[in-house]
């Protein structure tokens, strides 16, 4: 099945599934990590027509893979061991975009180190150019994911999880595809870079909002800020003070995903 074609839960499995493998070496891109319970949506992709393309340049990594529809690009996030990754996440001095606006210059900079392998092996992948393109990516990863896709404009769409901002609204304006944003509740690294009051980085795209509950639902500005207090002291009753950053696992994000019935809302417990 295409996955233009799959269900809103069955696409943000796939997507979500792609972004937490991400993380594994080529060696192990089939070797499940937590949460993941069955690597079958994403095995389809493997060797049709080609195998995964590993992009690794000076510590910022990418993959891309195919089959007879779809290709699908999955840059890697930031690693707490990498000292390359935590630099990048820290240099958010703004730099221009070679199109419009202004962005992160630690992100686009990660981007520039992939975005040239990531279209090679588009081209491989889709010598005719007729194949649906998906690009997605979490954390640092997300932040690439969404620069690579205003360069390449994918008709399928752009997933991101637990995405910082990236840039300034002109830059945002380049956005011409899908593009869907999780976060889920407290995750500490959708609030970064600062938004200087306002007037410089920005968040855009159609909001997925995963509450306390693991439930992904509309929620107004005012009940996220509700419930995300919630979130804080529930965690603070178990003692864990690290709320935010608990809630940025990609492992947390991909089981959210896989809880949800097919129209997006969470099945009963």
């Amino acid at each position: 099945m295409a996955v233009k074609d799959m269900n809103y839960r069955d696409r943000g499995i796939l997507l979500s599934m792609f972004a937490h493998q991400c993380y594994q070496e080529p060696n192990k891109l089939f070797e499940a990590r937590d949460g993941i319970k069955s690597l079958d949506p994403l095995k389809k992709f493997l060797n049709k027509p080609h195998p995964p393309t590993y992009i690794d340049v000076d510590g910022a990594q990418a993959y891309v893979m195919s089959d007879k529809d779809d290709v699908l690009v999955a840059c890697r996030g930031t690693e707490p061991t990498q000292l390359n990754d935590i630099i990048a996440d820290a240099n958010f001095f703004p730099v221009r975009h070679h199109k419009a606006g202004w962005v992160h210059r630690g992100f686009y900079g990660e981007y520039n180190k992939v975005i040239d392998g990531i279209k090679d092996a588009i081209k491989k992948h889709d010598a005719k150019g007729t194949k649906t393109l998906w690009v997605c990516g979490h954390s640092l990863g997300g932040a690439m994911a969404l620069l690579v896709a205003v360069e390449l404009q994918p008709t399928g769409g752009c997933h991101t999880f637990g995405q910082p901002r990236v840039g300034t609204r002109d830059f945002l304006k380049l956005i011409d595809f899908p593009y869907y944003r999780y976060r889920n509740n407290n995750d500490a690294v959708t609030t970064v870079p600062p938004t200087f009051f306002n007037t410089l980085f920005k968040h855009a795209g159609v909001l997925r909002y995963i509450n306390m509950e693991g439930h992904i639902k509309i929620a107004t500005w005012g009940q996220r800020a509700v419930d995300k207090l919630k979130g804080l002291w529930y965690s603070a009753k178990k003692g864990q003070f690290f709320d935010g950053f608990i809630d940025h696992s990609m492992g947390k994000y991909h089981t959210y995903i896989s809880n949800m019935d097919e129209n997006g809302n969470q099945l009963p417990k």
